[in-house]
């Protein structure tokens, strides 16, 4: 299972990317992708909404479940990913890459979130 080093986690097994001029991406995990299955429908926070780090923001459908979706930060959406509203499977095939659900403006840093090494620890024993 690949977990980027580069990026930060949440317990719920979101992603959050460095910020560039103040905007993050927002993803979930390989570890959630799979648990979840075929992902089939992304409903996405719409852009221009403020999201609450560990509130909900969205939810994921997939052929087994229907998954709520976690904001890590705190901040206004400034972008959805398009691609994933028209082939939510990208969820599945990359994850950390063509997959990304939403960016946001992070008007509150995170205090929370793990470092790869430390998200990979709660997933392994999982």
């Amino acid at each position: 299972m690949s977990i980027p080093q580069q990026l930060r986690y949440s317990k719920e097994h979101e992603w959050l990317s460095a910020a560039e001029d103040g905007v993050s991406t927002v993803g979930i995990t390989e570890y959630a992708a799979n648990a979840l299955g075929d992902v089939v429908y992304a409903d996405l926070p719409a852009v221009g909404t403020t999201v609450t780090a560990g509130e909900t923001c969205g939810e994921l459908e997939s052929t087994k479940s229907v998954s709520e979706l976690y904001s890590p930060v705190t901040g206004e959406v400034t972008e959805i990913n398009e691609d994933v509203q028209a082939d939510p499977s990208l969820v599945n095939s990359q994850p950390f890459e063509g997959g990304w659900l939403f960016k946001v403006r992070i008007s509150e840093e995170p205090g929370d979130l793990l470092s790869a090494d430390a998200y990979a620890a709660i997933t392994t024993s999982a």
